[in-house]
């Protein structure tokens, strides 16, 4: 079970470059990552931001951007973020050891982090309907692949309700209308 007190949200390499030609799919995984991104910064539950080769690919798509607030992007060339030494001091610096992975791409990024972050120690939690791969198949490759391999396969709502734990509480009144928007 998630907690709040124990969760680093990492938010892979969401750039526009990287998004699947579907608007439709886009849109909504989107939306999806932005919802968390924005409960977890309300709950006061630390955030680690990744781009892919920013120099040549961009930057973190505006919505993302947005809702990251101040959170500073970490750049890396690296696959896994594991493998980054910024990336892996920015998340001891979080002492926080139930990862929750969003971003893209499934079968690449977010696949090779998660199962990097699970041989280092770390409680992997992939957020189903917040990750994305340009094409349906790689998607469906990278969570099949993950499931397989241990990973905790979630979506926005489970964790969110997880990290609220009940109804009527000051945090359940504040996160709300994001759970409803």
């Amino acid at each position: 079970m998630l907690v709040k007190e124990n969760s680093v949200v990492v938010v892979i390499d969401i750039q526009d470059v990287l998004m699947p030609k579907s608007e439709e799919v886009a849109r909504a995984y989107i939306a999806q990552a932005a919802k968390l991104i924005r409960v977890a910064r309300a709950l006061d539950i630390p955030v680690v931001v990744t781009e892919q080769n920013p120099e040549r690919l961009g930057g973190t798509h505006a919505t993302i951007r947005d809702a990251l607030g101040e959170v500073p992007a970490l750049p890396k060339l690296e696959f896994g973020c594991m493998a980054n030494p910024g990336f892996r001091e920015a998340l001891a610096r979080t002492g926080r050891k139930q990862m929750l992975l969003i971003g893209m791409e499934t079968h690449v990024c977010v696949m090779q982090t998660a199962l990097e972050a699970m041989a280092s120690g770390y409680e992997v939690f992939l957020v189903r309907d917040a990750v994305v791969s340009a094409r349906k198949p790689d998607y469906k490759a990278g969570i099949h692949r993950m499931i397989q391999e241990g990973v905790t396969c979630v979506c926005c709502e489970m964790v969110i309700f997880e990290w609220l734990r009940k109804a009527g509480t000051p945090e359940f009144r504040q996160v709300l209308p994001l759970i409803k928007s």
